[in-house]
């Protein structure tokens, strides 16, 4: 017999427990969002029992639908089914603090000590770890999303475009909006001109201006955790557009640093928000930008806990889907280009990134080792001065 669904009012608990459990994932949740997801699998669906396994993989295809960090709105989706509101609020504060305190204290260090030879060394060794980690989602999710050849040639398009320096998020909507319209019977051609008028709206509405201000930081990181979909490697792809393209916030070096920073801290990858807030304006932009990105998330949540479930049936919210994820794919790879082409400029580079792809492919080796792989491997280079 099928054990019930325990989230019910019933089984919620006290605040107080969901912070604790939450802040001591936080502390451990090292490997990106699948990770993350099979840890919460195995902590509240094995061990504690808080919803069964159907419960829990209907939620994980719902917060699919979500713009923002999947992982996180799936803690936060639990905080909920736990404690309601409060509980919600608690899960996803607990979830994020540990990683965004790491990130903020290692973006202070970065910032004053970035030229000391031990800070370079670890993260010439842990950008082409990084590199590496691209490529392996992007061949982990190019074989499930690209599930035919006119979303191949979609994806194929996105990377054209994104070369010519197309927003981020533009090809992302108008690539799901034409594969809707795609869908239907003699759709092609109506799909390419909605395309079009979806990345020139998209494209006009963009945050424009180069002054970086406190309020431009938190306004700006809370449009990309309103409206991004996909994974943190496309929030990686909108960063390079919007921040080293358009309008030249960082440099190229700088966004690669901060995402091997976050890669080299547990909990969710969007606290990369929080690394590159520091570097703009200190400890105050480092919390604007945290709460810009995150809070979107704590909102959607709330207002869509009691239906997103049933959007899951709807052939126009699975069709959108579709054709996000093939442009997030084809971003991904775009943007893993970009950054190996800067990366590997040098044999100890292209060694480490080789190791680690021989470590990620053939053994499977948990990303945070490949992480501490590189570091080390980094500054042993900076000691021998191979780097």
């Amino acid at each position: 017999m099928m054990e019930p669904a325990t989230d019910t009012p019933q089984s919620r608990g006290s605040i107080g427990e969901i912070a604790r459990i939450f802040l001591r994932l936080g502390l451990v949740a090292f490997g990106g969002p699948a990770a993350h997801i099979a840890i919460m699998e195995d902590e509240f669906v094995r061990r504690r029992k808080w919803l069964t396994r159907e419960r829990f993989l209907d939620l994980l295809g719902t917060v699919s639908l979500l713009p923002g960090p999947s992982s996180t709105e799936l803690a936060i989706y639990l905080g909920q089914i736990r404690g309601g509101v409060p509980g919600l609020i608690a899960a996803g504060t607990a979830f994020i603090l540990p990683a965004a305190i790491m990130v903020a204290g290692l973006a202070w260090a970065y910032v004053r000590y970035g030229a000391a030879p031990q800070v370079a060394g670890i993260l010439f060794g842990v950008k082409p770890v990084v590199v590496v980690l691209i490529a392996q989602a992007v061949w982990s999710l190019a074989r499930t999303a690209l599930k035919s050849k006119e979303l191949v040639f979609l994806a194929a398009v996105v990377v054209v475009l994104a070369a010519f320096r197309v927003s981020t998020i533009a090809l992302l909507l108008g690539t799901g909006v034409a594969w809707i319209v795609a869908q239907r019977p003699g759709g092609w051609r109506a799909a390419i001109g909605s395309a079009g008028s979806v990345v020139a709206q998209a494209g006009a509405a963009s945050l424009g201006g180069s002054i970086v201000a406190s309020v431009s930081i938190l306004l700006y990181f809370l449009k990309v955790g309103a409206v991004l979909v996909g994974s943190g490697y496309v929030l990686l792809a909108l960063l390079h557009a919007d921040l080293v393209v358009r309008l030249h916030w960082l440099s190229e070096a700088q966004l690669l640093d901060a995402v091997a920073v976050s890669q080299a801290t547990p909990g969710p990858f969007f606290t990369v928000a929080t690394f590159i807030g520091y570097v703009l304006a200190g400890w105050k932009g480092a919390a604007l930008a945290t709460v810009g990105m995150f809070l979107p998330a704590f909102v959607y949540v709330a207002a869509t806990a009691g239906f997103l479930s049933k959007l899951r049936q709807s052939a126009a919210a699975g069709a959108f889907l579709d054709g996000v994820n093939a442009a997030a794919v084809a971003l991904m790879a775009f943007v893993g280009f970009v950054f190996a082409r800067a990366t590997l400029l040098s044999a100890p580079a292209a060694v480490i990134c080789a190791i680690a792809a021989l470590l990620l492919f053939r053994y499977r080796i948990n990303s945070a080792w490949l992480v501490l792989f590189g570091a080390l491997a980094g500054v042993l280079s900076r000691l021998l001065h191979f780097a």
